[in-house]
């Protein structure tokens, strides 16, 4: 069993900057796959980004290129999102998401193990 808890999330203004980290317990952390996804009130949970278990290969949802960064440290048992550039539309709960394989996955329903996820706001 894994467990992921999310930490990071609060209220910043448009155009700045916050970092989101997942701390995971339980072993194999580096042969898991992670991902973020967030979820605004009355929409879908989307993915915003994910990466693979050696950090080799990572997605990114088009919405997020170029602003957001998705990182993994192995040693730690952790794996971040660095959040720049931040715009009201990015306002929602974010929640990390591992599964075992090793290998990206873009549907939520493919991730066996969730953080309780943390709320993002960004005001204008």
């Amino acid at each position: 069993q894994v467990e992921l808890v999310e930490s990071g999330g609060g209220l910043v203004q448009a155009g700045g900057s916050q970092r989101l980290s997942c701390v995971a317990s339980g072993r194999s952390f580096s042969t898991y796959a992670l991902a973020w996804f967030r979820q605004a009130p009355g929409k879908e949970r989307d993915l915003v980004a994910a990466i693979n278990r050696s950090g080799g290969r990572i997605y990114y949802a088009d919405s997020v290129k170029g602003r957001f960064t998705i990182s993994r440290d192995n040693a730690k048992n952790t794996v971040y999102l660095q959040m720049n550039h931040l715009k009201p539309e990015d306002t929602a709960v974010y929640s990390c998401a591992g599964r075992a394989g090793g290998d990206i996955a873009y549907w939520s329903s493919q991730y066996a193990y969730w953080g309780q996820g943390t709320q993002v706001t960004v005001s204008s």
